[in-house]
């Protein structure tokens, strides 16, 4: 049993002050006491529950920064997936591992302490497979494992190259399943997080472009309870030709096809209709955002305000990896919608006006769900998966309550979070995590090899 005392915290009831955390053998948290004194207890600043990262492509950490640089006129989203193709072409088990470990580092680092990995890449280069299937989903729990982050392990079922059961094309053949695939890969990774605690594994099939309709309800009735995760209306020529193959655009031909519930997210969900996004909110299921991917693909703006006041629950992911940090998208997500309406504070609600801690709450609540964690925050029982604010952090000196979530959110830096602790084992300390040094210098080995090429 381990104590750890914070001079405040965001219980799941508000604010407190003095709090003492009890933690048991397991890494749950066993009692909550508040306004009491230290006593001989581990001391620290403000606490809040770690944050799910409910979009990730781990390997894409390792190409950030390089589809920066101008080509044709008509640079987007596809053009940008020409070059991913190219980069993950080069990609083996090691460099895998390799890449996601240092995501998962500064994932950690950032006070994300679990991540939904969206995993997509299953075979060698040219399409071979390798004997065994989930060879690159065991790469993913060795990165996960190394680091000490939560793992929802979601592996993604790809079988066209687009709606109309168009055939794969090259950059496509290493992700490529068909059912009989898609079942025995999911068996095997199901295996391969057993032996990670607190792990968990859900089922992606990709988009409706990648998956019919045969494919969706085979691969949706192996979750058997567990998370869906689905891409849908990323892009307006998604849309358009969703409309010209289906009749309707993805996620109304989701709903009224799909058993969409409270164990679905649609990831992006970018560009929806009025009543869609009335549907999409009613239906229980997640918006799975990741503001700077969207941002940096120019995707465009989710239609965040309309689908908050209709109730709907969102969460948020880092996608491409181009940036690690949950403030900063929960920033995006905001700014963007300013940049839009030309107005200010559009996402705080009337009963939290404080508009950083309305969207750290929201993306705690949505990504949990979508993950598969029903019990979070720092509750007797749930896990201790708690992330120190440093109260003496610049944009937080003087500040209480949601004031301290707003600063780190609004005007904070990378050093505001300065401890963390994942299932009550502290994996980061004084902003760095602690295997950070020895990743890191494997990560930079990986790259000079595959960038030097």
């Amino acid at each position: 049993m381990q104590t750890l005392w914070f001079e405040t915290a965001l219980l799941p009831d508000g604010w407190a002050d003095r709090v003492l955390l009890s933690i048991d053998d397991d890494g749950r948290i066993a009692a909550v006491f508040t306004g009491v004194e230290a006593g001989g207890a581990d001391c620290h600043g403000a606490a809040i529950t770690g944050l799910a990262n409910l979009h990730s492509h781990a390997f894409q950490r390792g190409m950030a920064g390089l589809a920066e640089y101008r080509g044709s006129e008509s640079d987007d989203f596809w053009s940008w997936r020409e070059l991913m193709y190219r980069f993950l072409d080069r990609l083996d088990p090691d460099n895998v591992e390799s890449i996601a470990a240092l995501a998962y580092a500064e994932m950690l680092e950032a006070g994300y302490t679990r991540v939904g990995e969206f995993h997509y890449l299953h075979h060698a280069p040219g399409a071979t497979h390798y004997a065994d299937p989930a060879e690159m989903a065991t790469r993913i729990v060795a990165a996960a494992s190394t680091t000490g982050i939560g793992l929802t392990l979601l592996p993604v079922h790809y079988r066209y190259a687009g709606f109309g059961k168009r055939p794969p094309e090259p950059g496509h053949v290493r992700f490529v399943t068909d059912i009989s695939e898609f079942e025995l890969l999911y068996a095997r990774s199901m295996q391969a997080i057993a032996a990670l605690p607190g792990a968990d594994i859900g089922v992606a099939p990709h988009s409706l472009r990648a998956v019919d309709a045969g494919d969706l309800s085979a691969i949706t009735s192996l979750a058997d309870g567990r998370p869906v995760h689905i891409h849908a209306a990323e892009q307006q020529l998604e849309v358009e030709h969703c409309l010209a193959a289906l009749g309707a655009r993805p996620v109304d031909w989701l709903l009224d096809n799909a058993d969409v519930d409270s164990r679905w997210c649609l990831i992006h969900s970018t560009h929806l209709g009025a009543s869609e996004t009335v549907r999409f909110a009613a239906s229980g299921a997640v918006a799975g955002l990741c503001p700077m991917t969207e941002a940096n693909l120019g995707d465009g703006v989710f239609p965040a305000p309309a689908f908050l006041a209709s109730a709907g629950r969102f969460g948020i992911g880092t996608d491409s990896s181009i940036v690690i940090d949950p403030a900063r998208e929960l920033q995006m997500m905001e700014y963007a919608q300013r940049l839009q309406h030309q107005r200010r504070n559009l996402l705080g609600r009337p009963d939290r006006p404080a508009t950083g801690g309305s969207l750290y709450a929201g993306a705690l609540a949505g990504g949990a769900q979508s993950l598969g964690q029903d019990h979070v925050g720092l509750r007797v029982g749930a896990p201790a998966d708690i992330v120190e604010l440093d109260t003496d952090a610049l944009a937080l000196v003087g500040r209480t309550g949601d004031m301290l979530i707003d600063g780190w959110i609004f005007a904070g830096e990378r050093g505001v979070v300065k401890s963390v602790w994942r299932s009550g084992r502290k994996v980061v300390a004084d902003g760095r995590h602690h295997d950070g040094e020895a990743i890191r210098r494997r990560y930079r080995c990986t790259m000079l090899k595959l960038l030097g090429d």
